[in-house]
């Protein structure tokens, strides 16, 4: 049953819709996602935490959902704004609807509001906090309760999105218990520690894939926990908030660079940029679709990637590092190497889960460096 709803932005615009899933009230930042498809993997994607994402493909929630398609595991964005949602899907795989599927996780879902309007203003004036509402009918209340909402800069929401324990990536988690700290690897691959800040699992899926034996651990880990666990390598994944306010994060990546070869996805990549002496931004109003243009650098191709950060870092002044990939919408960084160490990074998500395979040669890169020094 639909229930009147507003969308109120920080800065006093609001949005009439209705809620299709029922009574409530959420905030967060408002994005928007240009992808077309993949409205389940980006629901369930750890890096949309404290957003209200806003699909620009009108119709949404035609295929349902189905348990082979989540990429952790529930929801973790805020809210979810479409033109018109689908109550009726129609696929084999499809075992509830969309608005079943929010509502059993608590999140707010509103249609009717001319998605198009709310991009452009977005894309005007940048992605700012808002807040949904079927309990308040005076828009400037809804408005007030959007200003209330912390704003993302500053925010580390990696404590609310990773792993409470360490667990084994073998087709799909399994839990462990460390022995005194460490870790019984079964020698069948290369042993690779994946620090999870919000991390999708079709990035572990295809580490596996390469030929790396998987062990994930919380963002909390020290890096003499991790030393202790004596791996080949170690992974920094994707995740929510902002980079710069994850100071002990931070500091214990800057302990384990140089004694291992290191891989980075989107905020693994702003970390490790970080770490290295770059400094981070925001950007207007981020980058979030799958079908964003990438120019990979030493062979002058374009990749179309899939994306989702809010955030950016600036290697322009760290001589040691060299830029392998360039956006073609904004020139924003999106992929580096260091000259010397064992360390490569990528801005977008090279996995995909929704999106293009253009990228995924990025984890065979990744394996190959780990061989060379292991």
């Amino acid at each position: 049953m639909s229930v009147p709803a507003i969308l109120a932005l920080e800065d006093g615009t609001y949005f009439q819709g209705l809620s299709f899933t029922g009574e409530g009230e959420s905030g967060g930042e408002v994005i928007f996602n240009t992808a077309m498809t993949g409205y389940q993997e980006l629901l369930t994607d750890p890096s949309y935490r404290h957003q209200l994402v806003t699909m620009t493909y009108t119709h949404i929630g035609n295929y349902g959902i189905n348990p082979e398609d989540v990429e952790s595991r529930g929801i973790h964005l805020s809210g979810f704004i479409v033109k018109e949602c689908c109550k009726l899907p129609s696929n084999w795989r499809s075992t509830l609807s969309l608005p079943q599927y929010l509502r059993e996780h608590n999140i707010m879902g509103i249609e009717g509001i001319d998605t198009r309007a709310l991009t452009r203003h977005i894309r005007l004036h940048g992605a700012m906090r808002g807040y949904i509402s079927t309990l308040e009918d005076d828009p400037t209340k809804v408005v007030e309760k959007a200003r209330s909402i912390p704003p993302m800069e500053g925010l580390n929401l990696v404590g609310e999105v990773t792993t409470p324990r360490p667990y084994r990536w073998e087709g799909g988690p399994h839990p462990v218990e460390l022995h005194k700290g460490r870790y019984k690897w079964k020698g069948s691959g290369l042993k690779l520690v994946v620090y999870d800040f919000g991390v999708k699992w079709n990035i572990l899926r295809l580490l596996e894939k390469e030929g790396f034996e998987v062990l994930v651990v919380p963002s909390f880990f020290t890096a003499s926990q991790i030393k202790e666990l004596s791996p080949h390598a170690i992974f920094l994944s994707n995740g929510p908030g902002d980079p710069a306010a994850l100071e002990d994060i931070l500091h214990e990546v800057s302990l384990l660079i140089e004694d291992f070869p290191t891989g980075g996805i989107c905020l693994g990549h702003q970390i490790l940029g970080l770490v290295l002496g770059g400094s981070s931004y925001k950007l207007k109003f981020g980058h979030h679709g799958a079908n964003h243009p990438v120019k990979r650098i030493d062979r002058s191709h374009v990749e179309i990637t899939s994306q989702n950060h809010g955030f950016c870092v600036d290697i322009s002044r760290v001589d040691y590092l060299k830029q392998t990939h360039i956006n073609l919408n904004d020139n924003t960084l999106e992929g580096f190497v260091h000259k010397k160490l064992p360390i490569m990074a990528v801005q977008y998500h090279p996995e995909a889960a929704p999106g293009p395979h253009d990228s995924r040669y990025f984890f065979k890169d990744f394996a190959e460096m780990v061989k060379r020094v292991s």
